[in-house]
């Protein structure tokens, strides 16, 4: 059980997808700022860093479905 008090491997799962989305949130402010101050190679880096989280979202949540059985 750990620091957290479960191991519900479901749990992690839902964590996981949260804090990917939450990633690629933040990755779209730090986008905004990069293309303001004309740094495209800057802003390039975050939009790549978002795919990659919105990437582990997706494959997140599919996994959920198919372990909740949606």
């Amino acid at each position: 059980m750990g620091i957290t008090g479960t191991k519900d491997k479901n749990y992690n799962l839902v964590w996981c997808v949260e804090a990917c989305l939450s990633n690629a949130l933040r990755m779209e402010a730090y986008i905004q700022d990069a293309e303001r101050d004309g740094d495209s190679e800057v802003a390039d880096l975050f939009r790549k860093a978002q795919a990659d989280s919105r990437k582990g979202a997706e494959l997140g949540k599919h996994l959920l479905r198919t372990r909740l059985g949606e």
